[in-house]
């Protein structure tokens, strides 16, 4: 995957965000590729995003890791209990998940953070590879309007009936015979947290309800 080179634009405009970079990283060396999904490997939740940020995963190389969206999720789940430490600054700095994997419907940062359907679609069978893969699965928490369609859009091609959910923070689809859960939340950009859309609590809400679902 992290040779994956399907979406011109995608492509185009991570490495050039790899190369130019912003002044405060100005020593790194950029990931600049898609973003491999992380976490628990035996994970009964799994965490879908919309996408790496610029300066964030598509600098560290690690999904959530090194910004705001980052820095607000993962004390979020340490809180919760599902991480052994609050914070995500890079690779090897020690976070170990436990019971999560995070991933995402769209690998290589977009340019606003908007990727198109084209390029959902293109990232999909990485989505799927994840999702057949995860053998301990019971929900799925889906991070934002998109990341929750493109959810719905990975368990219509697994064969499970279109549920016709509609998103909301909070919105839950039951898990079936054969289906696993779903749990929406807004995702925690800096756009929804600085502006009080998503609050602290709310979003420790949301975890406290993955603990709940998982008894």
């Amino acid at each position: 995957m992290i040779q994956c080179r399907r979406c011109e634009r995608l492509v185009a405009w991570r490495e050039q965000v790899a190369l130019e970079k912003r002044r405060a990283y100005r020593d790194w060396e950029y990931w600049g590729r898609p973003v491999p999904g992380f976490g628990d490997r035996k994970a009964r939740v799994w965490v879908v995003g919309l996408a790496p940020g610029a300066h964030g995963a598509n600098r560290t190389g690690r999904m959530f890791t090194g910004d705001g969206s980052g820095d607000f999720l993962y004390a979020a789940l340490y809180r919760a209990g599902f991480a052994n430490q609050p914070e995500s600054v890079r690779r090897g700095d020690g976070l170990i998940l436990t019971d999560i994997y995070i991933s995402a419907v769209c690998r290589c940062a977009p340019p606003q953070n908007r990727p198109t359907e084209e390029e959902l679609l293109n990232c999909q069978p990485y989505l799927a590879w994840e999702y057949h893969h995860l053998d301990n699965l019971q929900g799925i928490v889906a991070l934002g309007q998109i990341a929750l369609n493109g959810v719905l859009r990975l368990l219509r091609t697994s064969g499970y009936p279109d549920s016709h959910f509609s998103f909301g923070h909070g919105a839950f689809l039951p898990a079936d015979s054969n289906r696993p859960w779903v749990l929406a939340s807004y995702h925690p950009s800096r756009q929804n947290t600085q502006t009080g859309r998503l609050t602290q609590e709310m979003f420790d809400d949301i975890w406290h309800r993955v603990r709940e679902l998982l008894r």
